[in-house]
């Protein structure tokens, strides 16, 4: 049978009879995908595997538990033959032709009349693969297709008209290959999406054309669309039956105001969903290969967005703080820090633009991390990690341990670092 034969359909098959002759794995497989579609199904097979009766005892399907006989075939809409046995096969699928009725014959796929896809289903989207009567090829066709729909590579938004709803999608620190599957997915999905400054932004290249993008990112001090206007935008355009996502950098619900957004879209009736993203607080550190933790080191760490917090956090070199928004503010946090008790030599580092092309990581100490920042202009988007972790930076010189440890390396971790002494 060559593949131009074939004409692709789906049969509805919610409430009608079908026949499944064999009591193996394939007919148990084969069983169960016609009771996902809402068939009545009827097995025949002197002897059922121990799933078929399962589903039997359950009263989900009938079993009678003897060879197949021609009658049976009478009265019903689908007949999948699985008896192992290519002469018992043949037979039903005989039977069946005699009267019309589609017949899936698993021992000769040549002489059915109808083959059985392999399908995979994302979201509401059903995949089917016929693969010129190869099961195997055609189970990792579909096991390609479903990857790409899941990852977003794939289009899976709607076309039609469909009930509102916004997601809170972190995107990660900036790289595109950080973002979640599952927020990469509603991405590709977003009838509008509302964009911060930070988080992947080269994802907006690869949405649709007639895709609306709503840029209300801020910089320090500095808030074109204040918070309450961009609650205003997620509902308005989710009422309008607009699929909406919110992409942010790092994780929405970490210091993100995901938890205020949500909030808004509930108290007005959207349906909202929060897709956890990969936190800037932990991940950018990573990339200068500073662990927030690390045996023998530190145990616990804090995350804070100013120097205001920073009395609430134990001053010790073994609890790394983190800062967020923090370079405005460096100079008072790394005062009050001193102030706290922790000493002028715990080590300091800076990563700007984690993960991004033009990364930049400065390392220091208390005491010395404000000049430095001041001297080399650093800027936001920076994370900046405070504690002995970050010695452990592949970035730190050689004489960290002994001597003075300020140093600046302009490049990101996946090229040669030039390091500066300052």
């Amino acid at each position: 049978m060559a593949i131009q034969d074939i004409y692709p359909t789906a049969l509805r098959l919610l409430g009608r009879p079908v026949l499944v002759v064999g009591g193996g794995p394939v007919a148990a497989r084969r069983a169960k995908g016609l009771l996902d579609a809402g068939a009545r199904v009827t097995v025949v097979a002197p002897v059922a595997s121990a799933a078929l009766r399962e589903l039997a005892d359950a009263g989900l399907l009938t079993w009678a538990p003897r060879t197949y006989l021609p009658s049976d075939v009478d009265g019903v809409w689908f007949v999948q033959t699985a008896t192992g046995d290519p002469a018992v096969d043949t037979q039903v699928s005989a039977d069946a032709e005699a009267q019309r009725i589609w017949c899936v014959n698993a021992s000769d796929h040549e002489a059915s009349a109808a083959w059985t896809p392999a399908v995979a289903v994302v979201d509401d989207v059903q995949i089917a693969v016929n693969a010129g009567g190869d099961p195997r090829r055609a189970m990792a066709l579909r096991n390609a297709v479903a990857t790409a729909l899941e990852t977003g590579d794939l289009p899976l938004r709607r076309k039609r008209a469909h009930r509102g709803s916004v997601a809170l999608v972190g995107g990660g620190p900036g790289d595109t290959g950080l973002i979640t599957v599952r927020g990469r997915r509603l991405l590709g999905q977003a009838d509008v999406v509302v964009a911060d400054r930070l988080g992947p932004r080269e994802l907006l290249n690869e949405l649709a054309p007639d895709v609306r993008v709503i840029e209300v990112g801020k910089t320090p001090g500095h808030h074109p669309v204040p918070q309450s206007e961009i609650n205003r935008i997620l509902v308005d355009e989710a009422l309008e039956g607009h699929r909406v996502v919110r992409l942010k950098g790092g994780d929405p619900y970490v210091l993100g105001r995901g938890g205020e957004e949500a909030e808004y879209c509930r108290q007005h009736g959207v349906e909202v969903e929060v897709v956890s993203g990969v936190t800037s607080a932990i991940s950018v550190p990573a990339a200068a290969g500073i662990p927030v933790t690390h045996r023998g080191l530190a145990k616990g760490f804090s995350v804070v967005t100013g120097h205001e917090e920073l009395s609430e956090v134990p001053a010790r070199a073994d609890h790394t703080i983190i800062l967020l928004m923090g370079v405005a503010a460096l100079r008072d946090s790394a005062a009050a820090l001193a102030g706290a008790g922790l000493p002028q030599d715990t080590p300091v580092g800076i990563v700007e633009n984690g993960y991004l092309p033009n990364q930049r990581v400065t390392i220091g100490t208390l005491g010395s991390i404000a000049d430095q920042a001041e001297a080399t202009g650093v800027a936001n988007p920076a994370v900046i990690v405070i504690g002995d972790v970050v010695r452990v930076s592949p970035f730190a010189p050689s004489h960290f341990r002994t001597a003075d440890y300020s140093t600046t390396t302009p490049n990101s971790p996946r090229t040669t670092a030039r390091a500066l002494t300052t």
